[in-house]
């Protein structure tokens, strides 16, 4: 009943921050001084995993060299005495045990997931999506385990949006929430407001079964003439009981320019060194653009 692996899409194109990702992995752009799919692996370690597989793309060969040892880097922070450092950057290539495998076209993240049909072999597995960053205490990650080892289902991560951005989201539809844990009984890929079945959306955080992959299979190309996972836990709904809990912390949209800005500010603030520049910085330019 315990869930070791995780899988992290990450062959997405990256369009809507070009050119900033012309030549850079969407997965890499900072947030503070860590790439955005750091964070994502640390809360994966965070929630008990040992094993992940990153399911990369053309022109992603940086995130496996983040991940990778950089022995020259090591021996200079060592010959300059930047222990703290050294100790930093060690720690990335030894958190858990890391594998990379390519999808050799951008066709959704049904079939990104599939490409991890061999890495995920009889078990139950995560997958965690890089454009949701969540920050709580347990990890977002942690909680779905937990609902997981009581229950034995397959569990979507889910929070309530505004009106505005149901079309940006799979949304679930269920009998309503009991201690933030709804039991699902459809699904739709990024709805109209006027199609969607609720405000509750999916957050790019699941735990399923390897009962999925024949699903996958046959599913069909949905929005955007891509293989939607959305679609195949939709089928998944219809045999078997599919859960859906709640997250609780902060939550960062960082695949949206907009929420990509707010979490390099609010990660900010969390640091303590940075936040007793950074608050009266943006009390400054409050008073400044009011």
């Amino acid at each position: 009943m315990r869930i070791k692996k995780a899988v992290i899409p990450a062959a997405g194109l990256g369009t809507r921050f070009l050119p900033a990702t012309k030549a850079q992995p969407k997965e890499m752009l900072p947030i503070v001084d860590k790439p955005a799919i750091q964070y994502i692996v640390e809360e994966a370690v965070q929630s008990g995993i040992e094993n992940i597989l990153i399911v990369t793309g053309r022109n992603k060969k940086s995130i496996e060299d983040h991940f990778d040892k950089s022995v020259e880097l090591e021996h200079s922070l060592y010959a300059k005495g930047k222990q703290s450092l050294l100790e930093e950057v060690q720690a990335i290539s030894e958190m858990a045990n890391i594998h990379f495998i390519r999808q050799k076209e951008p066709l959704g993240l049904g079939h990104a997931i599939g490409c991890a049909r061999q890495f995920v072999g009889d078990d139950a597995f995560a997958v965690l999506l890089g454009d949701d960053i969540m920050v709580s205490d347990p990890p977002a990650l942690a909680q779905m385990v937990h609902l997981y080892e009581k229950t034995g289902n397959q569990i979507i991560g889910v929070r309530q949006v505004d009106a505005a951005n149901v079309s940006k989201y799979g949304i679930i539809d269920s009998n309503g929430a009991e201690d933030r844990v709804h039991r699902v009984t459809n699904l739709v890929e990024k709805p109209s407001l006027a199609e969607a079945p609720s405000r509750t959306a999916v957050m790019g955080r699941y735990i399923l079964k390897p009962s999925i992959f024949p699903i996958l299979d046959q599913i069909e190309r949905g929005a955007g003439g891509e293989y939607q996972l959305t679609d195949a836990l939709k089928e998944v709904s219809q045999v078997e009981e599919l859960l859906a809990l709640e997250l609780e912390g902060r939550r960062y949209d960082i695949g949206d320019q907009f929420g990509y800005i707010q979490a390099i500010l609010e990660i900010g603030l969390l640091r303590k060194e940075l936040q007793p520049m950074l608050t009266p910085y943006l009390q400054k330019l409050a008073t400044q653009w009011a």
